[in-house]
């Protein structure tokens, strides 16, 4: 596996955070190195905010990137941001609904995502993150999708752990999403 650096952006409340700690903790836990720099606003809700994950088998000589070879997108501001951030031949996949102009770049992998959709159908809005961050894995395997759930039950405060089941269920969604829809544009 080669370094893949991420970058997870959106508004604050949309579990931009935890998406990337639960790629850090599974990376850990599977000996890999990492790193992860979360960058917020004052607000609590509704700021922007944005991290940077590392994921990869050798030492990690900066935890500071401009360039990134994926990007998990949840609002507008946030595209606007990153989009040319991505490098050529990267990821970028974005949240459909948040989204009023979409990225336009040809040289990189775009996925539409209707995540929030996704976790309306789940009855809690608040799993999207985990949606996103199921389609992430298909295309980027970087840690096993096994690993990320025992990194949820670090993440996911323990009060919310009976909430764990649904967690998975929107992770294994976005995986079911992401493949459907790439098998779709292959055709």
């Amino acid at each position: 596996m080669k370094t893949e650096e991420i970058i997870i952006a959106g508004f604050g409340g949309q579990g931009v955070l935890s998406m990337g700690q639960m790629l850090a903790y599974s990376a850990m836990f599977e000996d890999k190195e990492t790193s992860w720099m979360p960058s917020y606003g004052p607000e609590m809700r509704g700021g922007t905010a944005n991290c940077i994950t590392i994921v990869s088998e050798k030492k990690i000589s900066s935890p500071i990137v401009t360039k990134f070879d994926s990007a998990i997108v949840l609002n507008q501001p946030s595209l606007d941001k990153f989009e040319s951030a991505v490098k050529p031949g990267g990821l970028l996949i974005y949240e459909a609904s948040t989204i009023i102009n979409p990225p336009t770049r040809t040289d990189i992998t775009i996925v539409r995502l209707e995540a929030l959709h996704e976790a309306e159908n789940l009855k809690k809005k608040q799993v999207a993150n985990m949606v996103m961050l199921g389609a992430f894995l298909h295309f980027k395997p970087v840690v096993k999708f096994e690993t990320v759930l025992k990194a949820l039950t670090k993440v996911l405060p323990e009060r919310h752990h009976h909430l764990l089941p649904l967690n998975e269920q929107a992770l294994r969604r976005g995986k079911e999403i992401a493949s459907k829809s790439f098998a779709e544009a292959l055709t």
